[in-house]
């Protein structure tokens, strides 16, 4: 069986250590491939053990169907990023591979990073779920009983996981 293909991609400056917190907690017998914004530029560390793809590169392996990812988290994601995916525009890496994950049926998670959401906001996110696109935000949940930004974050990234079928004991649960 072949690894599971799974791309992160951080679409906006603030909350992108929680896209690269993402990278690191996935297990290793994942796939994984990165895509960076210009506002999301951070030097990575060599040992990360993934792909990374140059948001502008749009011929990259994870811009096509045929490649077979299985799934994609945008965290964080912008505003406009996400109304650029629920308005179909491909003009990115980043938007490229959501209308993929969206053309082939595949997960597509969004972490929308900005607050209060507007009305066109939520239309958006509203057109997108109707579509399969499930919109997990970065919200903490106060049954887990997080101390730390650590904890609250890990309880994010196990939620996302769960979505994604993936393993995880990164979070307090529900007793």
């Amino acid at each position: 069986m072949s690894k599971r293909k799974i791309v992160i991609a951080s679409s906006g400056a603030s909350g992108v250590n929680l896209g690269l917190k993402t990278l690191k907690l996935l297990p290793t017998d994942i796939d994984k491939h990165f895509i960076m914004t210009k506002n999301s530029e951070i030097v990575l560390e060599k040992e990360m053990n993934l792909t990374t793809h140059h948001n502008e590169d749009i011929s990259a392996s994870i811009a096509s169907g045929s490649f077979g990812v299985d799934a994609m988290i945008i965290a964080p994601c912008s505003m406009n990023t996400l109304a650029k995916i629920a308005c179909g525009i491909s003009d990115n890496l980043v938007t490229r591979c959501a209308a993929v994950m969206i053309k082939e049926q595949k997960k597509l998670i969004l972490a929308p990073r900005e607050m209060p959401f507007s009305a066109i906001a939520l239309e958006n996110m509203q057109k997108l779920a109707t579509l399969g696109v499930i919109i997990a935000p970065p919200v903490m949940a106060y049954y887990s009983e997080q101390q730390s930004i650590d904890e609250m974050e890990n309880f994010v990234i196990g939620k996302w996981f769960d979505l994604l079928d993936i393993e995880n004991n990164l979070y307090k649960r529900w007793e």
